[in-house]
């Protein structure tokens, strides 16, 4: 999709260079359940993904790493989603505004300190621009239902925006946490702070303004959408397009081992990476959440994560709870649950869980299986957290909320043995491909520095 809601012209250029004419019916029947006993995944193929054009593309990657999109001048969506740490930070909960570094060794700004972490794991942003992804963030607060947009809150901006991936990018710019900065900061914190998003005066008008009052911008802008060519002004739902189309484009995922065994090369999995597909697809039953071709049902489930840092909450509500899809249901059944992540590149992105309670992937896993025990005897020290004078542990600490979370989980306690744990941990490693086709860019249109 383009500007103001309308398809997107040209296509996705092709971007694997072995084993992309496709396997015949043949090949796919063998790889299913008469042969194998269980059932995979078709292969991923270009009509899984949007188009997109390139000049779109290269607009965007500039926008992604460029700071100018932040109330400060200094936090780019890069910032928590670097490709360096598997388009996520490397920690459990990030800084955003008053944060300074990149990844894992990210510190509170003496200068600035923040005044609190970002509530969430910063998800990865791998295969976002397959069509199957219709909810973004880890509640699905922004989602598709029906053909229609379901948004958080009501502005007509969201019409103009060519889909969700686009609405998503849209979000953190809103938030002071992560880039709008701190009360009365700027001209874009404060018009945050009184809810003013869109029109003469609000957040995205203002970012528009400056991207716009930037001459190598307004020149890119110009080639790439027909109507600011013609005298239209930038509007923030173009920022939000050509990041949407960067991210489609850049971290699309679909040239790792599994994808080439599933187009009929069957030398690509080890014959460990194989016995672990065979549980995770059979008897360890992972698949019956970790489906599809991206290991996600794109459904929301209560796994007991251990809660920390602030919580997802609103502002006069007590307390540093995060019950998760229940905020944007208000169904009992969807208390402390959360959206399945996909496992595409999942060996590069740890933390692991919506608050990224595990820093090793293997330790996650085993919690996984045996979420109320794991819930109870959860080690603090796995928690990637920067120092911050904050209290993280309020709900872990809570009994009441601990049992809270704990009610909610509907799967039994489970274990398997370390030879096939080895094994999914062997099928998990084959499904990483770790795409960086544009990379990041030496310089960005504003000049402003940002972390590479």
């Amino acid at each position: 999709m383009c500007r103001h809601g309308r398809p997107m012209g040209g296509h996705l250029p092709m971007l694997n260079t072995r084993n992309r004419a496709g396997v015949s019916a043949l090949i796919v029947a063998s790889l299913a359940s008469p042969v194998l006993g269980f059932d995979l995944p078709a292969p991923v193929t270009d009509k899984n993904y949007l188009t997109v054009t390139m000049s779109e593309v290269t607009l965007g990657q500039l926008l992604f790493y460029d700071p100018i999109l932040s109330g400060n001048d200094n936090i780019s969506c890069s910032t928590c989603h670097h490709p360096r740490f598997g388009t996520s930070d490397g920690l459990s909960l990030g800084l955003g505004e008053g944060g300074v570094g990149l990844g894992p060794t990210r510190v509170a700004d003496p200068q600035n300190r923040p005044e609190d972490r970002v509530p969430r794991n910063a998800p990865a942003l791998y295969n976002l621009g397959a069509h199957e992804y219709t909810r973004m963030f880890h509640d699905g607060r922004v989602e598709m239902v029906d053909g229609h947009l379901r948004v958080p809150i009501e502005d007509g901006f969201f019409a103009t925006v060519s889909g969700v991936l686009a609405t998503q990018a849209a979000f953190p710019v809103l938030s002071p946490d992560e880039m709008g900065g701190q009360v009365s900061e700027n001209p874009l914190s404060k018009a945050i702070r009184k809810g003013q998003f869109s029109g003469p005066g609000g957040a995205w008008d203002m970012i528009a303004g400056k991207v716009a009052a930037i001459p190598a911008y307004q020149q890119r802008f110009e080639a790439t959408y027909p109507e600011i060519a013609f005298g239209g002004a930038i509007a923030f739902a173009d920022i939000s397009n050509a990041v949407a189309a960067f991210m489609a484009f850049e971290f699309r995922s679909d040239n790792s081992p599994f994808d080439h065994y599933l187009r009929g090369d069957q030398a690509a999995l080890s014959d460990q990476a194989k016995a672990g597909m065979a549980l995770f697809y059979g008897e360890a039953g992972c698949a019956a959440c970790h489906s599809g071709a991206f290991q996600t049902d794109h459904a929301f489930h209560a796994m007991g994560q251990p809660q920390f840092g602030p919580g997802k909450t609103l502002i006069f509500e007590q307390g540093a709870r995060d019950e998760g899809r229940f905020r944007v249901t208000g169904q009992p059944q969807d208390l402390y649950a959360f959206r399945t992540p996909a496992l595409r590149n999942v060996t590069l992105t740890s933390p692991y869980g919506h608050t990224g309670a595990y820093a090793d992937l293997r330790d996650f896993v085993v919690a996984h299986l045996a979420p109320s025990e794991a819930l109870m005897t959860y080690d603090r020290a796995q928690a990637v957290l920067p120092v911050l004078p904050v209290a993280d542990w309020e709900v872990m600490d809570t009994e009441a909320d601990v049992a809270a979370i704990l009610s909610a989980i509907k799967v039994p306690d489970r274990s398997l043995p370390d030879d096939q744990i080895d094994a999914l941990m062997a099928f998990l490693s084959a499904l990483e491909d770790n795409p960086n086709r544009l990379g990041v860019p030496e310089t960005v249109p504003s000049g402003l520095a940002f972390e590479k």
